[in-house]
């Protein structure tokens, strides 16, 4: 019985493992912890511990394989809903170089393209000259909104 129990406690970390790397939601890991605290429970009782023993060595394992698993199914979670952000809604938060000046619309070069730009409402127009550092504040069609870029963002 000693072994089945250990083989038990080995399937439940392994079904754990799984749950961290596969797309289940919890099953793997709600199965893992059923066969953690099941073969540990097992394990502890054929090897003659008393049913006091047994009790405290179920809810421990039960405590810390239950927490672990909310840990690991929370950050998968997390994971999974942050969305990729791909073309020109991608292209938020990017520094570029002014191309032609921005009065009130010229182009700047972002990420390997050149776009047409103006500046945002609060930014004066006429200011953007060739050569200026610029961050991309919105996209509107094929517009940008950019500003001025700060010197902690031209270090990034």
């Amino acid at each position: 019985m000693v072994i089945l129990g250990i083989v038990l406690v080995l399937a439940g970390a392994g079904l754990m493992v799984a749950e961290a790397h596969l797309p289940t939601a919890g099953v793997l890991g709600l199965l893992g912890v059923v066969s953690l605290v099941a073969g540990g429970a097992i394990a502890v009782d054929a090897s003659g511990g008393g049913v006091a023993l047994v009790v405290v060595v179920t809810l421990l394992l039960a405590l810390i394989a239950g927490v672990t698993l909310a840990a690991v199914v929370r950050g998968a979670r997390s994971v999974s809903r942050t969305g990729a952000k791909t073309g020109a809604e991608g292209l938020v938060g990017h520094v570029g170089v002014v191309r032609q000046e921005l009065q009130p619309v010229g182009q700047v070069f972002v990420d390997g393209a050149l776009w047409n730009a103006r500046p945002c409402a609060f930014e004066e127009p006429g200011g953007f000259h060739a050569g200026d550092p610029v961050v991309v504040e919105r996209v509107k069609g094929l517009t940008l909104s950019v500003r001025r870029a700060e010197e902690w963002e031209l270090d990034l």
